[in-house]
């Protein structure tokens, strides 16, 4: 593991290799789960404002869904936050609609990206497949291994992308730049340990 100030983070995150593979997965990480994006507590006043601007984006069975369950809902029983996106019937994010590929897109993104909001989407779905878990005296960061991200670890090491790298964003949005570079020199340190000891022929 890796320890920066009170955020502790598992090796994967660095040793991980990873590039979203769209067309491949289709975008199935907003789709199955057993519950939608996780939330932050500031970020639940900031989806009820956007979601005006938002509603022209989403599919009828989303606003449907946000209709009757509200912008979010309590996950009592989930380990990493105490309110998420609520879901459809049939288990996709009420704020996913799709392209004419059928991958699954971000209706918030979608805002975002033609100007219409600030903000791009909950920090949960930014910096999957790491997964932040609160705890009284540190914060966690660790790798969500699921079978449909498979096609994207396949991706990552062909272009030799490590999964901190690829999410640079997120991180650097929820921990600050400085968390981030120090965490990179973690990680070229860690490497340069392990290319000592495994040195090529």
């Amino acid at each position: 593991m890796i320890v920066i100030d009170d955020v502790i983070v598992s090796r994967e995150v660095i040793e991980q290799q990873f590039i979203c593979d769209l067309d491949a997965c289709k975008g199935a990480c907003c789709v199955g789960g057993d519950m939608g994006a996780p939330l932050e507590t500031e970020e639940l006043e900031i989806l009820e404002n956007i979601l005006p601007a938002v509603w022209p984006y989403m599919t009828e069975s989303g606003k449907d869904c946000v209709s009757k369950q509200g912008v979010y809902v309590e996950t009592p029983d989930s380990e990493y936050a105490h309110h998420a996106t609520p879901c459809q019937k049939d288990g996709p994010c009420a704020f996913v609609n799709y392209d004419e590929k059928g991958v699954a897109l971000c209706a918030i993104q979608q805002a975002h990206n033609e100007g219409k909001v600030d903000w791009a989407k909950p920090i949960s779905c930014q910096l999957y497949p790491i997964r932040v878990k609160e705890y009284p005296t540190f914060t966690a960061l660790n790798y969500d291994r699921w079978k449909i991200c498979d096609p994207a670890c396949d991706l990552g090491k062909t272009h030799q992308t490590p999964l901190y790298e690829f999410l640079k964003d997120g991180l650097v949005r929820k921990f600050g730049l400085e968390f981030y570079e120090r965490l990179k020199g973690a990680a070229d340190f860690t490497a340069g340990q392990s290319n000592e000891k495994h040195p090529k022929e």
